[in-house]
């Protein structure tokens, strides 16, 4: 079993040889969310929860059906199983899973692989766990009620016998798997791994530099391909000479392939591949390449003149979403205060740029991809090659970062489509030009906002405005709305506690492939939201905490009920993830008593605030900044107070709120794609810059207890940063920004 390490993708055959190997094991699956390769392999038609599988070696397989890509779910997910299991974390093996619908969903997105599946996986550790004491009970003839189970033994204190799980393997895999009703979970009192912070079973490969990433995969026969995509959405090649690339040393051949028609969902956008034996022979054979495109209607998309038409938009009348009381018609000019915000085309930029390597046969076609959603990559390619689903056999890699670009396996396609073309194995690497210039933008946005205000420059009635190409125009034409589950995202879900709040949207169309990145439609709408808050605070001389405070006004659970919609809550019960402001308090009180105890501003410095809920989880955001009289920006420190429920690994929790802080930096001080006669102008690193560790603040990460179901946690951190930076460069120079990035009218 040496062979097989933590980082591995366990295939059948593999499966079959290592519990062959042993002679014998037990193999485990709970009902109701994913399917065990281990069980595939013994022919036990069922549905199975995350399996579990023990050897005779007394190692514990727990397998994970989530993509890993820095969040640390291949250590979050093996916790909660190993806990319920009462496993000893030093004898766990972390598995792999590979691609199967039988999972129920593998996607590695919308923050929710332990939010969703907490419960199951419990479940399903408590019935492996009923299991092996069952053996033991039938082996010591004892009731069952006499054993228990604790650090990878099970043991019957009145008679001082015990038992390695390794012992009873085989017999707990001959016991019938109890019914779930039946599974008695432990008390959080009794937890040893939920709630520890376990570094990440990945580390010590990702420290040494063996880990395996998307561009490290290097299979027998393997080709390179580097792709020349249409420089403008919807383009095609007219005419192509490619007699000089295919005389550069190393290149095989020179692929065309077929633009998207309709709208783009996950297709690849067609273009021109070069085929070599190594990557530079393909780059240097794409350099080469003299190609003629084709005219289309996205030509003269200018993001500037674009961002101006969506400016104009929202400052007319739109389409009703949520209206809470009585509609407002009256605003004086002398007690209302407007305000409109703008947020520009955004790119993931992850630091692995998109890469997949494909294998195509007679049989099917084999990919090794660094993917967030490996079903998605599976129906995909099945269906751009013609194959059954089954067919497609998807190996999931490390991810050099994701943000949700990799959530969408148009890369995939292109490798496998040029596998079978080329008859070899072929990997496709995205350059960094590539991935800003033709990937799925997170979508330029604008906002309006609106206020009357009362006797005491309270706010009576909210009038508020969105406006961006929505993501339902990546998957059908003329969806020229903002969908109702976008403006979910921070827009119209924000329980304000006044009069009258009416939330409007209006018509955008998409130029380009929209597409969700970390935090999707948070990131503009809490930035939006965010901003005015502490707009009117600073109109009723009050701080932006107590603003927010009354805002929120008197504790409840908020359900929006008559208001024009149904909360979707992202796909959550609100009974048991409930949009509760008493919760909001909390986080903002941490953050205060946190700011209280912290710098104290000096001359031209400035703290701001924001506060924001997404993806069921409660971030309060404070940062202290500094503006020169030559407006020089510094960031000097940064404090996020998150409350996420039920926490599984409090490091992996405040190592993902530290990076969204430098995420939301990155976007709000720097992050901007422009487009110039339907091209994007930037390319690379220098005119798309990220967040470098000389800009980087101090950061302080507050988790607030909560015994709460879990939330969310990869993304939520990253909404209230954007209003935090521009509400304390107001704070700090007087200078209001209402328009991102901050670069725009700062130096950085």
């Amino acid at each position: 079993m040496s062979d097989f390490t933590a980082t591995q993708n366990f295939s059948r055959r593999d499966v079959l040889k290592l519990f062959g190997a042993t002679g014998g094991g037990l193999a485990l699956g709970a009902s109701g969310l994913s399917w065990s390769p281990m069980v595939m392999a013994q022919s036990i038609e069922s549905r199975l929860n995350l399996f579990i599988a023990i050897g005779e070696d007394n190692k514990v397989y727990l397998t994970c059906h989530r993509s890993e890509m820095g969040q640390g779910i291949r250590t979050g997910i093996p916790q909660v199983l190993a806990d319920e299991l009462g496993a000893a974390w030093d004898n766990v093996v972390v598995v792999q899973g590979l691609a199967d619908k039988r999972y129920g969903s593998q996607n590695t997105d919308g923050s929710r692989s332990i939010r969703k599946g907490f419960n199951k996986m419990r479940e399903m550790g408590a019935m492996a766990r009923t299991m092996l004491e069952q053996a033991a009970a039938d082996k010591w003839q004892v009731e069952l009620p006499e054993v228990s189970t604790s650090e990878h033994r099970v043991s019957h204190v009145k008679s001082g016998r015990s038992a390695s799980f390794g012992e009873l393997a085989l017999a707990a895999s001959k016991v019938t798997m109890p019914d779930i009703e039946t599974l008695t979970l432990k008390s959080p009192s009794e937890f040893t791994h939920i709630g520890a912070s376990h570094t990440i079973v990945d580390m010590a490969d990702i420290l040494a530099g063996t880990a395996t990433y998307g561009y490290d995969v290097q299979v027998d026969g393997m080709l390179c391909a580097s792709i020349t995509r249409p420089p403008v959405y919807g383009s095609e090649v007219v005419k192509l000479d490619d007699s000089a690339a295919k005389k550069v040393a190393g290149v095989v051949d020179v692929i065309q392939l077929a633009p998207t028609k309709g709208a783009p969902m996950f297709h690849p956008l067609g273009g021109v591949a070069v085929i070599a034996s190594n990557s530079w022979s393909a780059l240097e054979g794409r350099k080469a390449l003299k190609i003629e495109w084709a005219k289309t209607p996205n030509d003269n998309h200018d993001s500037q003149a674009y961002l101006n038409t969506l400016k104009e938009r929202v400052t007319q009348p739109g389409k009703l979403i949520r209206q809470q009381g009585k509609e407002n018609t009256d605003w004086p000019a002398t007690s209302t205060v407007s305000a409109l915000y703008t947020v520009p085309y955004l790119a993931h930029a992850p630091m692995e740029a998109p890469s997949a390597t494909a294998n195509v046969t007679k049989d099917g076609c084999e990919i090794w991809a660094a993917t967030q959603t490996p079903q998605s990559v599976q129906q995909n390619v099945a269906a751009a090659l013609g194959l059954n689903e089954e067919q497609v056999l998807v190996n999931v890699t490390l991810l050099g970062g994701g943000f949700g670009r990799k959530s969408k396996p148009d890369y995939c396609v292109e490798a496998a489509l040029l596998s079978k073309k080329a008859g070899r194995p072929i990997k496709v690497c995205w350059s960094r030009e590539d991935e800003i210039q033709n990937g799925y933008l997170h979508a330029i946005s604008a906002q309006h906002y609106q206020a009357k205000l009362a006797d005491d420059n309270m706010p009576e009635a909210i009038l508020q405005r969105s406006g961006f190409p929505s993501i339902g125009s990546t998957f059908s034409e003329g969806a020229d709305y903002p969908a109702t589950w976008e403006l979910e995202l921070g827009f119209i879900d924000v329980p304000l506690a006044v009069k009258s709040l009416r939330c409007e949207a209006v018509k955008a169309e998409a130029h380009t492939r929209i597409g969700w990145m970390r935090s999707v439609c948070n990131i503009q709408h809490a930035f939006g939201i965010g901003s005015f808050v502490d707009e009117l605070a600073v109109k009723a001389d009050k701080p932006c905490t107590q603003m927010w405070k009354l805002l929120l006004g008197d504790t409840r659970q908020e359900t929006f009920a008559d208001q024009g919609f149904k909360y979707g809550n992202y796909g959550e019960d609100l009974a048991r993830h409930p949009v509760d402001t008493a919760r909001y308090h909390g986080v903002i009180d941490a953050v205060e008593q946190a700011m209280a105890k912290s710098i104290k501003p000096g001359k031209n410095q400035g703290w701001g605030f924001a506060v924001h809920r997404s993806f069921t989880a409660f971030v309060a955001t404070a940062l202290l900044v500094e503006v020169s009289a030559d407006k020089q920006l510094k960031v000097i420190k940064a404090i996020s107070a998150i409350d996420a429920g039920t926490v599984v690994n409090p490091d992996r929790v405040k190592s993902q709120t530290e990076g969204a802080v430098m995420f939301g930096l990155s976007l709000a001080m720097m992050g901007e794609v422009d487009f110039k006669d339907g091209k994007v102008v930037q390319s690379n690193f220098h005119d798309y810059p990220l967040l470098r560790i000389g800009l980087c603040p101090e950061i302080e990460t507050i988790i607030v207890r909560s015994d709460a179901p879990p939330a969310g946690v990869g993304e939520p951190g990253v909404p209230p940063v954007a209003p935090s930076l521009t509400n304390a460069i107001f704070a700090a120079s007087g200078i209001r920004i209402r328009d991102l990035p901050v670069s725009k009218q700062l130096k950085l």
